[in-house]
């Protein structure tokens, strides 16, 4: 019986669930039914929109297409007007020269010539009373031209002269050192001068310590004047002043000017708007810093004549970078010492080693008018390289005499056998000679002095003053000892 109650009680409950169940699952038909509709009146409101778009779409074609026939036969009709109004200029036009051709008949028959012996008689007839005219306008140009030229040309070569300014500041024949004090002149000077002579004997210049608090360094050679310049400062700051110590030194500062001589050519080059030139070049354009030409140092000189030129090629319409490379380079051959021949032709040979282009090669080779000149940019380095030398105060005529003077004294003995180095002084009145002691001994160094002293005597007809002459030989031995 409890058995036959529960499973009654069990039943019960389940047609709950199952009652309950259908009645959840009407519900939820219901509620699908109904969306169903929504969605079925939204799509029917859609397709009806697209369907009167459609419609107008449709009527705003054919309103357009209606537009471009109504235009099209515009256009024909147009067409047809301008075809009418042309056949009849062309009709009015044959009739026009119909009736020229009879008036010019006419007109030939009375004044009894044809048209082409009118038209001739004509211009002859202007041409012989304009004859007088323009004979007359052409005097008055070429007088013109005359007067004007000299002042024009004037005025460019002024013009380009203020562009040439420069304000590079040249050195001359001195250098003067400051010292700390006075006690440094007798480190300086040294034991017996065994220091300033190891100094003059490195450098190659003449120290006058004379003067109170200075030392002046003197010599032709800027180069070695420089060198001499900053080795003696170094000295000074250093304080170890010795023989020793000062080869070393001069060592270190002849490479250091070699820099110098790199970092100045560069900058001659940049200044004037010149890249990327070969090396050599470079190197050769940065000794114009310790060259002298009539006293003129030749960086101020290349600088100047080369603003000069770039301002008369511009004025003159010519090429600019082959003035500008020919002003530049045309004294690159008095720095050139490895070879002989006048300054151009090394310049030239050099230009031509490094394929520089001709143009630029004969401009060098006509700055002295050795050859003739073949282009206008060749003139404008001429002239600018005149103009440049020959201004008021540029150059002096007797420093480029004392220049070679000096050099035909060292070149006298530098030619002789055993020579290492060779150093005119004191205005070139004393010439030190220093020979390889393996190749002249004492005896050969006083015979040498005396062969120099002799060829100088025949090579100078006059000289002021004297010119003594001093071989030096001096033999080391060097060893070193190493602990293992």
């Amino acid at each position: 019986m409890f058995q036959s109650f529960i499973k009654s009680i069990f039943q019960k409950e389940r047609q709950g669930e199952i009652q309950k169940a259908k009645q959840e699952a009407k519900e939820l038909l219901f509620q699908a039914n109904q969306e169903a509709l929504v969605a079925k009146q939204e799509v029917e409101k859609i397709n009806r929109k697209i369907a009167q778009d459609s419609i107008e779409l449709e009527k705003r074609l054919a309103r357009k297409e209606q537009l471009l026939e109504e235009r099209e036969k515009q256009a024909l009709a147009k067409e047809q007007m301008v075809k009418t109004k042309e056949d009849q200029m062309d009709g009015k036009k044959e009739e026009y020269e119909k009736e020229r051709e009879k008036i010019i008949q006419k007109l030939e028959k009375v004044a009894q010539m044809t048209k082409d012996e009118a038209r001739k008689f004509l211009l002859d007839a202007w041409e012989e009373k304009l004859k007088g005219e323009i004979a007359k306008k052409i005097r008055e140009s070429q007088e013109e031209i005359k007067a004007s030229a000299t002042e024009k040309a004037k005025e460019i070569l002024i013009d380009s002269m203020r562009y040439g300014a420069t304000d590079y500041v040249s050195e001359y024949t001195l250098a003067v050192i400051q010292l700390p004090s006075d006690d440094y002149k007798g480190r300086i000077i040294g034991k017996d001068g065994r220091n300033i002579r190891a100094f003059e004997l490195a450098t190659g210049v003449d120290v006058d310590l004379e003067e109170e608090g200075v030392i002046r360094i003197s010599s032709f050679d800027a180069m070695r004047r420089e060198v001499a310049r900053l080795s003696l400062e170094k000295l000074i700051k250093d304080g170890r002043i010795q023989p020793q110590r000062i080869e070393e030194i001069v060592k270190k500062v002849k490479s250091e000017v070699d820099q110098t001589i790199m970092k100045a050519g560069e900058d001659l080059a940049h200044r004037v708007g010149i890249f990327s030139l070969p090396s050599e070049v470079v190197r050769l354009l940065g000794q114009f810093k310790f060259r002298y030409s009539y006293g003129q140092n030749m960086i101020l000189h290349t600088l100047e004549e080369t603003k000069i030129g770039i301002s008369l090629a511009h004025e003159l319409k010519a090429d600019v970078n082959t003035v500008k490379l020919g002003c530049l380079l045309h004294d690159i051959g008095k720095v050139v010492t490895d070879k002989e021949g006048s300054h151009v032709d090394l310049g030239v040979d050099l230009l031509n080693k490094h394929r520089f282009p001709k143009k630029i090669v004969d401009t060098v080779a006509s700055h002295h008018e050795d050859v003739p000149f073949n282009s206008i940019e060749a003139i404008i380095v001429y002239i600018a390289d005149a103009v440049s030398g020959g201004r008021p105060g540029a150059r002096h005529e007797d420093f480029k005499e004392y220049l070679k003077r000096i050099t035909t004294i060292e070149d006298v003995a530098k030619k002789q056998k055993g020579v290492r180095d060779v150093y005119a002084l004191q205005a070139g009145r004393e010439l030190r000679v220093i020979v390889r002691p393996n190749e002249v001994s004492d005896d050969e160094a006083t015979i040498l002095a005396t062969t120099i002293k002799e060829e100088l005597e025949t090579k100078f007809d006059t000289f002021p003053g004297q010119i003594k002459v001093t071989v030096l030989r001096e033999y080391r031995a060097e060893a070193v000892a190493k602990y293992n």
